[in-house]
């Protein structure tokens, strides 16, 4: 059977999960000791969920289970089944296992035989870039539907900066990771159509990594090849997450103006232009509170402050489930509705990358 090579490709649901009960600030209070109030404000994070039970650092889910349960919820709103599927791209840094990789559990959990998988070792950055990559092999006529997951499992590296401490003991840069990060993951369901794509303006990718000459704004070290196996079992922490805080607080908001410019250029459109904007972080202080210093104009901080919609405080920092998460949200509670034009943005602090997306959005509200 023969396609077009340039079919419309249209969302057609969005889906999500987040393990367990919300953990509020007070529980993390608890267990690890307060942080400052100007500090809260700052990340704006008020709960966050976690695949860990925070008491005893059980794992209660993992990365792939929690991955499938986005993608069914994406199916069964979309009046789907996982038949229909014959391409599924998936973004994780935490993956169940360095192989296989994660997606192919998925693949194994929704029952499907055969399947294309691709899979993204990417934070933030993974999804947006999953999207674009889906869009293209369903246009061109490779594949015909396709999902595109993010999902994070960030808690197993926190847990042991607290477990069998004092809490006020614990370290104020180890609190503030804890504070911050939340486990979960969100899906896009896509399909493309035997109608020509009429070439109608609005959809636009852009991505580049801007910390080729910087040390990363934040690492995940252990598991790797860095160093032999014996050596890293003899550390204390033999995986750990390390973040460059005052290195992202001053270059995070020029990542994202670049970002913002870079995609508005390949559009062609302008930041009044979008009805939504997806934008994890997009409000939290140390992002809009350099917007000005960073380049971005006076009257597009309006539109962007207009615009921005993002369930950070809900949920925390996600990695690669951040906007598919803050999507999902907008879509479920009418932030984004059919004929909206809508920009992805994701900043990912690892190296200093962005990835960006405008598109239409047709998916009715559920």
């Amino acid at each position: 059977m023969t396609h077009s090579t340039n079919r419309h490709v249209s969302i057609l649901a969005t889906g999500s999960h987040l393990p367990g009960d919300p953990i509020d600030n007070a529980d993390l209070e608890r267990l690890c000791g307060p942080l400052a109030q100007e500090v809260l404000d700052g990340i704006q994070v008020r709960q966050r969920h976690w695949m860990i039970d925070p008491q005893t650092g059980e794992h209660r889910t993992g990365t792939a289970a929690m991955a499938t349960a986005a993608a069914r919820q994406a199916l069964d709103r979309a009046g789907l089944q996982p038949s229909d599927v014959d391409l599924l791209i998936m973004s994780t840094a935490s993956p169940d296992y360095p192989l296989p990789i994660a997606c192919t559990y998925v693949q194994e959990n929704l029952g499907l035989d055969r399947c294309a998988v691709v899979e993204l070792r990417a934070g933030c950055v993974g999804a947006v870039q999953g999207m674009d990559l889906a869009r293209r092999y369903l246009a061109d006529g490779t594949y015909n539907c396709a999902i595109v997951i993010g999902a994070e499992s960030i808690s197993p590296m926190l847990a042991p900066l607290y477990l069998g401490q004092d809490p006020e003991r614990v370290r104020m840069r180890d609190r503030l990771p804890i504070y911050t990060f939340g486990d979960g993951a969100g899906a896009v369901l896509l399909r493309a159509s035997d109608a020509e794509d009429t070439g109608a303006p609005g959809y636009a990718f852009a991505t580049q990594c801007m910390g080729g000459d910087r040390k990363p704004g934040m690492q995940i070290i252990g598991g790797g090849s860095h160093a032999p196996a014996a050596e890293q079992m003899r550390r204390k922490h033999p995986v750990e997450l390390r973040i460059d805080i005052p290195g992202t607080t001053r270059f995070g908001p020029q990542v994202l103006a670049a970002g913002l410019r870079d995609l508005l250029d390949r559009s062609g459109l302008e930041m009044g232009d979008f009805d939504a904007v997806v934008l994890p972080e997009g409000n939290a202080d140390y992002f809009a509170g350099e917007f000005e210093a960073a380049g971005i104009s006076a009257q597009d901080q309006a539109a962007l402050q207009k615009s921005i919609t993002e369930n950070l405080g809900d949920v925390g920092a996600t990695g690669s489930a951040a906007v598919p998460l803050a999507l999902d949200d907008a879509w479920v509670t009418g932030k984004v509705s059919p004929g909206d034009t809508v920009l992805l943005m994701a900043i990912e602090a690892s190296r200093y990358l962005y990835a960006g997306l405008t598109l239409p959005w047709e998916a009715p509200t559920p």
